[in-house]
C-alpha cells in the first residue's frame, strides 16, 4: 500500500528555516522519483523540488533554488526538504509525492502518490 506521511511544518518568521520530512513505505520508496509540492490558498499546486531515487539527481523550482535542498535517506525510507531563508511567499501546504513513471522533475505528471500535507506559514 502506498503511504507517504509528512512532518515538520510550522510557523516561522521570514529568514528562518524549517525541515520537512516524509516517511515512505518501502513500496513507495521504490518509486523512480520523489518530490515536494506546495499549494497556497487560491493557487495551483506547484512543484518545489524532486529527486531521482536511483541516481540522486535533483530538480528545483527557480523560486527556491539556492534556498531549499531535497535529499533522501534510503536506509530509513525518508525524504527531506531543508528550507532556508524562508519568505512569506513560501507559505502553503507542502505535499510529499512519489512516482513510478520514467523521468523526474517538478511537474505533477511525474507523480501518482501523494501525502496528506503539512502546513508551512512564513510571516513577515
Amino acid at each position: 500500500q502506498v503511504q507517504l506521511v509528512e512532518s515538520g511544518g510550522g510557523s516561522v518568521q521570514a529568514g528562518g528555516s524549517l525541515r520537512l520530512s516524509c516517511a515512505a513505505s518501502a513500496y513507495t520508496y521504490s518509486s523512480r522519483c520523489m518530490g515536494w509540492f506546495r499549494q497556497a490558498p487560491g493557487k495551483e499546486r506547484e512543484g518545489v523540488a524532486a529527486i531521482t531515487t536511483g541516481g540522486g539527481n535533483t530538480y528545483y523550482a527557480d523560486s527556491v533554488k539556492g534556498r531549499f535542498t531535497i535529499s533522501k535517506d534510503n536506509a530509513v525510507n525518508t525524504l527531506t526538504l531543508q528550507m532556508n531563508s524562508l519568505k512569506p511567499d513560501d507559505t502553503g501546504m507542502y505535499y510529499c509525492a512519489a512516482g513510478a513513471s520514467l523521468g523526474c522533475g517538478t511537474r505533477t505528471y511525474y507523480f501518482d502518490a501523494w501525502g496528506q500535507g503539512t502546513q508551512v506559514t512564513v510571516s513577515s
